[in-house]
C-alpha cells in the first residue's frame, strides 16, 4: 500500500511539473496567435480602406494621403508609415511618439504587448526625410516583427528579398538593400561606429564616412552603390551573437 501511495504521489508530482513547464509554452503560443490575428486585421483594414491596386499601377498625387493609412492613423495618430518586404512576415505599421521606448512594449491599440510595434524615434523626420531613417523592431523567436531580418545574413535570401517598401501617409518609397551587418551597441563613446546616431549628412565627408562604414562591415557585397545626395532606410533589430548585439539592414532609396 505504501508503494502505491508513493507511486500516486510521484505521478501527481510529475503531472504538476509537466503543467508548470508547459504553461509558458502555451502562453507564448497564445500570444503569438493573438499577435498574428491583430496584424492580419490591420493589414485587412489597410487594404479595404483603399490600398487595393498593385504598387506599380498606383499614382498618388503629391500631398494626397494614402486612404488605407489615413483610416488607421485616425485610430492611432502615432502611425507614420507602413513597412513591407514581399515574401516575409514584415508587413507592419510604423509608429512614432515622443517616448522612444513606448512601442517597444505596446501594440497598435496601445495595449501592453511584448511584440511591440515597428517604430522610428522622435528625432526622425519621416515626411521630409534627411539622409537616413532608422526603423526599430523586436527580433521575435516566432519570426514576426523583425525576426525575418535574420534571413538577410544569407546572401541568397538577401538577393531574393532586396526590395523594401516604406509608405508614409503621403507617398510610397522603394528601397534596395545595400548592406547587411552585425554590430554592438556601445555603452559609451569608445570610437566604435554608431549607425544609430546617423540621420543627416551635412557634408560629403559625413556621407562618405557612413557609406564606407556600412559597406565595409557588410556580411556580403550587394553591388549596390551610393553617392552624396542618396537617401537610406535602415532596419535595426537585436542579434544574439553577442551582448548588445544588433543586426542591421541598410537600403538605398530607388529612383522613381
Amino acid at each position: 500500500m505504501k508503494d502505491k501511495g508513493r507511486y500516486r504521489l510521484l505521478r501527481a508530482a510529475l503531472a504538476v511539473a509537466t503543467i508548470v513547464c508547459l504553461f509558458p509554452v502555451g502562453r507564448s503560443c497564445c500570444l503569438s496567435i493573438r499577435h498574428e490575428r491583430q496584424q492580419r486585421q490591420l493589414q485587412k483594414r489597410k487594404t479595404e480602406c483603399g490600398d487595393v491596386e498593385p504598387l506599380e499601377s498606383r499614382e498618388r498625387q503629391e500631398g494626397q494621403q494614402s486612404t488605407g493609412l489615413q483610416s488607421l492613423s485616425e485610430e492611432n495618430h502615432d502611425l507614420v508609415g507602413w513597412l513591407t518586404i514581399e515574401g516575409t512576415k514584415i508587413d507592419y505599421p510604423v509608429m512614432q511618439c515622443e517616448d522612444d521606448t513606448y512601442y517597444l512594449s505596446h501594440n497598435f491599440q496601445k495595449e501592453e504587448d511584448k511584440y511591440g510595434c515597428l517604430f522610428v524615434k522622435s528625432i526622425a523626420d519621416v515626411e521630409t526625410p534627411g539622409t537616413n531613417i532608422i526603423i526599430y523592431g523586436h527580433n521575435m523567436k516566432d519570426g514576426s516583427m523583425f525576426g525575418a531580418l535574420d534571413g538577410y545574413e544569407s546572401e541568397t535570401f538577401g538577393r531574393e528579398h532586396e526590395c523594401i517598401t516604406f509608405s508614409t501617409l503621403y507617398e510610397e518609397r522603394q528601397y534596395q538593400v545595400m548592406a547587411v551587418f552585425r554590430t554592438q551597441i556601445a555603452e559609451n563613446d569608445d570610437g566604435r561606429f554608431q549607425y544609430y546616431q546617423f540621420y543627416e549628412a551635412q557634408t560629403k565627408e559625413e556621407f562618405r564616412e557612413f557609406y564606407e562604414h556600412v559597406t565595409e562591415k557588410s556580411i556580403y557585397h550587394t553591388g549596390v552603390t551610393a553617392e552624396f545626395g542618396d537617401t537610406f532606410l535602415t532596419l535595426s533589430t537585436c542579434s544574439y551573437y553577442a551582448e548588445n548585439g544588433r543586426l542591421v539592414v541598410v537600403a538605398k532609396r530607388m529612383e522613381k
